[in-house]
């Protein structure tokens, strides 16, 4: 599978010796010399390196807004600005952040990193119960059936983002701040809702969860 990458950077120099390099290493990159147009682009990417200092809107803000409309896009940051401060604002939303200037090798490495946390080059379909989840269509099968489970839009990313972490207990906050691309605010039941409304839709009894996990106290897990 060809990971679809979206590059956003306005040097020339530094966009078409990145450009170059990701390309050899089997990336297809879109690149993009401001962000006006990020937001078209991302819902067909699969991993965005964004920098900071962009012309228009600052690579922070494009960055906070592409996270609202794809949450389930990992974004690594490139930027000149190495303070704490900026390094935690860019952190804030991004997944990570690199600083200028930075060698070929440790961008690739980094990418891997993101591929492999997010699972992006084995989005392969995964079988949980009875359910067929397809990540790259965007689809969940009922493999009793083999009809298609319609799911909101919220509903499939909060899924989603169970497959990418399978076996992993997640947070509501986890969730939350994933999906939503917001911070969490204590108390809210935002997710609670969305998951009861999602295991009405998935589960084989939904009063009784074998696919989404309650784990006490803790949060919600998704196993293999």
């Amino acid at each position: 599978m060809t990971i679809r990458l979206l590059y956003i950077e306005d040097d020339l120099e530094i966009g078409r010796y990145v450009t170059e390099d990701l390309t050899r290493r089997g990336y297809s990159v879109e690149w993009l010399l401001s962000g006006n147009k990020a937001f078209e682009h991302v819902p067909q990417a699969d991993l965005v390196v964004l920098d900071v200092m962009l012309p228009g809107l600052d690579g922070f803000t494009v960055g906070q807004r592409l996270k609202k409309e794809a949450p389930h896009v990992p974004i690594l940051m490139l930027s000149a600005r190495s303070s704490v401060e900026d390094k935690l604002q860019g952190l804030g939303f991004a997944d990570d952040y690199l600083v200028k200037p930075f060698h070929p090798d440790e961008l690739a490495a980094r990418l891997e990193v993101l591929k492999r946390r997010y699972s992006i080059d084995a989005m392969q379909p995964v079988r949980c119960g009875h359910l067929v989840i397809v990540p790259e269509q965007q689809s969940v099968v009922d493999s009793r059936t083999g009809g298609e489970i319609q799911l909101t839009a919220k509903q499939l990313q909060i899924l989603l983002y169970f497959i990418r972490n399978l076996n992993l207990i997640l947070t509501k906050e986890q969730i939350y701040e994933a999906v939503w691309g917001e911070p969490y605010m204590d108390g809210d039941k935002t997710v609670n809702v969305h998951i009861r409304y999602l295991r009405e839709k998935i589960e084989l009894d939904p009063s009784h969860p074998t696919i989404i996990e309650t784990v006490r106290g803790i949060g919600y897990r998704v196993r293999r």
